[in-house]
């Protein structure tokens, strides 16, 4: 069975945020680490540390969560991130992903 994620990006502690859903978490991380859409929000910003994520296991319930962060207040967004993780901690770094493919 595939899952879903809602994931945030930031690029620093309290910095810039980003908001988005994948039925890949992996691979989404690995394309804004590596930058492969430059022209990207998330590249532009450099929005790389995934700080926060949730699992679905519908695609359509993921994608009403995201569209309801994307409306709350920043302040709420932050509450939410540091309820799960306070150090702003990139929780991506001890997954073993492979940088060395990108599939597009």
């Amino acid at each position: 069975m595939k899952h879903w994620y809602v994931y945030i990006m930031v690029n620093k502690p309290n910095g810039i945020l980003y908001i988005g859903v994948t039925n890949n978490i992996d691979e989404r991380v690995k394309e804004h680490k590596l930058k492969a859409h430059p022209k990207s929000f998330t590249a532009k910003y450099n929005c790389d540390i995934l700080v926060y994520f949730e699992e679905f296991e519908n695609g359509d319930e993921a994608t009403t969560r995201e569209k309801r962060f994307k409306k709350w207040k920043r302040d709420w967004e932050i509450r939410l991130i540091e309820e799960m993780n306070p150090s702003w901690s990139d929780l991506s770094l001890n997954w073993n992903i492979n940088y060395n493919k990108l599939r597009i």
